[in-house]
């Protein structure tokens, strides 16, 4: 399914699932179809929106601010959460297949999929909204409420069950599924301590704006998710090709490369060794001497990360912080933001304000509190490389003068650094 197939599907789901739901039903497919060309793209817009709300813009905690969680930690949560929602998905099919007679429907494994699949549209779609502060619950109960709306409507087309029996086949399939929640958040509470909050795509998928051939407008959303839907193309085939050799490890590779496809990296990343960082470090910022350095770098699921952190002061309470992050193969998440999801946010109070825009092909994140004069101010770097600078400051200027003291151009050139191609 190309990446507008993809959104007008997601549009009628929305907007005319009466006419649409009779469409869907009757389309063939199969389940590694489904996924590969519908559900793993869909499925990862609330992983990356919590992604990017949790590390890149921060959690509002009454009282206390804005609170971001450390890059590794939030990267390994979304990768986690990611692939609890593609086996989620499955499970709850089977559930919704296996009911099927109960209420005088019949089994249909495809089928299955499409219903839950299709009806979880509207909870995917309705998570970007989490990006605005403040409207993340909002958001979450309005796509879970039209979600149970599309599956009760869809039932009876996909499953072949009347339509009176609909809204018991309907509760019996969300009390089961919440179960299920439960039970895979368990799981991987216990195994990480954290909760959870393929066959082939279309090869005649035309590269973004290419032209005569058609395609999206370079730098929209569409030319975007174009590109990436052809990566995870490639790298789907590869994994076909793994299943049917029967080599172990062909496999696992393949899996990895798909993995790497799904993060948007285009393969494995291998971030920075910490002495080719703290070299963009410097000595002394904003006029303040540096009184600590740490480098480190860490991997999670086979992932890297490394960061850079150091604290300036004048020896009084004038101090700031910098810190420099290398996001690895994370960096396809990062240009995604940056880039063609085009992430906007302007937050104004009484005491301040908190705003993420693009600023010369930049991601720019600037955070100021006019009664405590302390703020914070960050930049991407090559979709690739974290700048941030935090502290008291004289002004918002004082923060975005000491990011552009650092070698933002010498970053630039390392990112295609450590990145091995699938």
């Amino acid at each position: 399914m190309a990446a507008k197939n993809i959104i007008d599907r997601a549009k009628s789901i929305l907007l005319t699932p009466r006419s649409e739901w009779p469409v869907i039903a009757e389309e063939p497919d199969t389940v590694g179809g489904l996924y590969t060309k519908y559900i793993v793209i869909m499925a990862a817009i609330p992983v990356v929106v919590h992604f990017i709300s949790a590390s890149l813009i921060g959690v509002s905690v009454p009282i206390l601010g804005y609170y971001r969680v450390g890059v590794p930690a939030a990267l390994s949560r979304a990768i986690i959460s990611y692939v609890v929602a593609l086996v989620g998905i499955f499970i709850a099919a089977l559930v919704v297949n296996a009911l099927a007679p109960t209420f005088g429907g019949q089994k249909n494994q495809v089928q299955a999929l499409k219903t839950f699949a299709y009806a979880c549209t509207a909870s995917w779609v309705a998570s970007i909204v989490g990006l605005v502060p403040g409207l993340t619950l909002i958001a979450a109960l309005a796509g879970g409420i039209y979600g149970i709306y599309l599956l009760n409507m869809g039932l009876p087309f996909t499953m072949k069950c009347p339509p009176e029996k609909s809204v018991g086949y309907t509760a019996v399939t969300i009390i089961v599924t919440i179960i299920i929640v439960i039970v895979l958040n368990l799981i991987v509470v216990s195994a990480t301590g954290w909760g959870i909050g393929h066959n082939r795509m279309p090869a005649d998928f035309s590269a973004a704006g290419s032209g005569d051939n058609g395609g999206f407008a370079r730098g929209s959303a569409g030319a975007g998710l174009q590109a990436w839907s052809n990566k995870m193309a490639a790298a789907s085939q590869q994994v076909d090709a793994a299943q049917k050799s029967g080599d172990a490890n062909a496999k696992a590779n393949a899996v990895g490369a798909m993995l790497g496809a799904a993060l948007g990296s285009g393969g494995k990343v291998e971030s920075l060794a910490p002495d080719r960082i703290k070299p963009f470090v410097p000595d002394s910022l904003a006029g303040l001497k540096r009184t600590e350095m740490s480098a480190d770098r860490s991997a999670a699921v086979g992932v890297q990360v490394s960061k850079a952190e150091a604290t300036y002061s004048d020896g009084t309470d004038h101090r700031l912080k910098l810190e420099i992050t290398d996001t690895g193969s994370l960096k396809g998440l990062v240009g995604f933001a940056g880039g063609w999801a085009g992430v906007e946010q302007d937050h104004e109070t009484d005491n301040g304000y908190d705003k993420t825009y693009k600023s010369n092909g930049q991601l720019v994140h600037e955070k100021w509190d006019n009664q405590s004069h302390n703020g914070e101010y960050g930049v991407i770097v090559g979709d690739r490389f974290s700048v941030n600078v935090s502290g008291k400051a004289a002004s918002i200027d004082e923060l975005k003068a000491a990011v552009a003291s650092i070698n933002l151009s010498g970053l630039a050139a390392l990112k295609n650094e450590g990145v091995q191609s699938n």
